[in-house]
């Protein structure tokens, strides 16, 4: 269902607004044209000029934007490591395309995706050919030989050296690139295939076989050159690190967002406020992922253990932060985007968690500059001329998150560009 052509548009009645910016919600009405959202009315009394407009009654409920994940993997969520390498070209593709509905079923309006050849998918989602969220794609994500993100077998020549492409760069899912002019053709690849920011791998990772979580990956002159070349297309690069002298090099060289940072110390976490640069984090927990490999298992259990004192200096130092998930390779795993969203409220409290993910990760969205395909309007809030992504939810997620693990159940409105794709309301 989507709001009429002729803008007559949609009324949501009765409801208890979260704008994605205050402090609590409040009574009031809000109304749709077409993809915009055109006015919010405070009060309870019933709004003038219905007439001919579509209105749904909220019935008390609470109304907040659409949710938002800053780290994402449409390809690999939906996808087993052994398909990632294995199977057809096309079975990541369309799995994507189903992960892309559950997660805008789930009530995430907008995603940016940290690894895969989603600039087509973010497109076909646009064009209302599927449902799905709105995408900020990082297209492959860049590494180094041996890093977090080479896929080649241990016995595979390097690309640098004339060997052959591992199976996760031949579907775009990564590329290597080792020394600053490949690091500089891998970046401008991206962005000519649609990247709307850069991802690099800058240290040790948990999935990957080579390499340890201390290893410090790209030299400051690769780094640079990568932010050299984002920053001629006005965007800017984002990396995957845990500690401290990766996060440390990664500054140094012009990056705008760290992936991650759970091993990093407080110095290093400071530095991050001190700098203006965002910290994107997850509240990982051991469960969320399970490998076959001892060593993965073991990196699993040293990066959840830095979880708690990430967010609390994080908090303290006055950091960015963002939520992303980067749930991979299970895709039984879905659900837990939710499941992580609440889990911030071990963290922060329940309006705080509400801002990270709806306006505060728009703002980290925002970095994009002119290659933000959806800079016409603001996003993660709910104010006349914001694009109309809302969720009316069971309860109040302002002082109870819990509402939100089981989206199915107490989801009574999905709206996203003014689209209509879930309504439960009584």
């Amino acid at each position: 269902m989507s709001v009429d052509d002729s803008g007559a548009g949609l009324l949501v009645t009765n409801v208890r607004v979260f704008d994605g910016i205050g402090e609590e919600a409040v009574p009031g009405h809000v109304r749709i044209e077409r993809d915009r959202i055109t006015e919010v009315v405070p009060g309870r009394a019933s709004p003038r000029g219905a007439r001919g407009v579509t209105v749904l009654d909220g019935g008390g409920r609470t109304l907040i934007p659409g949710l938002t994940d800053a780290h994402v993997h449409l390809f690999a969520i939906g996808a087993t490591l052994a398909e990632l390498q294995l199977a057809p070209t096309g079975t990541v593709y369309y799995q994507a395309l189903a992960a892309a509905r559950d997660m805008l079923m789930r009530g995430f309006t907008t995603v940016r995706d940290m690894a895969g050849d989603t600039e087509p998918l973010r497109r076909a989602l646009d064009r209302g050919l599927f449902p799905g969220p709105r995408i900020y794609p990082s297209q492959a994500a860049v590494s180094q030989t041996s890093g977090h993100g080479d896929f080649g077998a241990v016995y595979d020549t390097p690309t640098a050296l004339g060997g052959p492409q591992a199976r996760a760069e031949q579907i775009g899912f990564t590329r290597v690139a080792d020394g600053p002019e490949r690091v500089l053709a891998a970046v401008r690849e991206q962005l000519r295939k649609g990247a709307t920011q850069i991802k690099l791998m800058a240290g040790g990772g948990v999935i990957s076989e080579f390499d340890p979580l201390d290893v410090l990956q790209f030299t400051t002159a690769e780094l640079e050159a990568a932010v050299a070349a984002a920053s001629d297309w006005g965007t800017y690069v984002t990396v995957h690190v845990y500690t401290s002298e990766g996060v440390r090099r990664a500054v140094e060289a012009g990056v705008r967002c760290i992936e991650h940072g759970h091993l990093a110390d407080e110095d290093t976490v400071r530095h991050l406020a001190e700098r203006d640069v965002w910290l994107s984090t997850q509240p990982f927990e051991v469960d969320d992922h399970h490998y076959a490999s001892a060593d993965s298992n073991r990196k699993n259990r040293e990066v959840c253990e830095g979880v708690s004192r990430t967010f609390a200096w994080a908090r303290a130092h006055g950091v960015r932060l963002a939520f992303g998930t980067d749930l991979v390779l299970d895709p039984g795993n879905g659900h837990r985007q939710n499941e992580m969203l609440v889990r911030l409220g071990a963290h922060l409290s329940p309006v705080e968690v509400l801002r990270m993910a709806t306006s505060g990760n728009a703002e980290l969205f925002r970095l994009s500059g002119p290659r933000d395909p959806y800079r016409a309007a603001p996003l993660g809030v709910v104010a006349p001329g914001a694009w109309a992504d809302l969720l009316v939810v069971d309860g109040d997620p302002t002082t109870d998150l819990s509402v939100l693990a089981d989206p199915e159940r107490h989801l009574r409105l999905i709206v996203k560009n003014g689209v209509v794709h879930k309504n439960e309301l009584d």
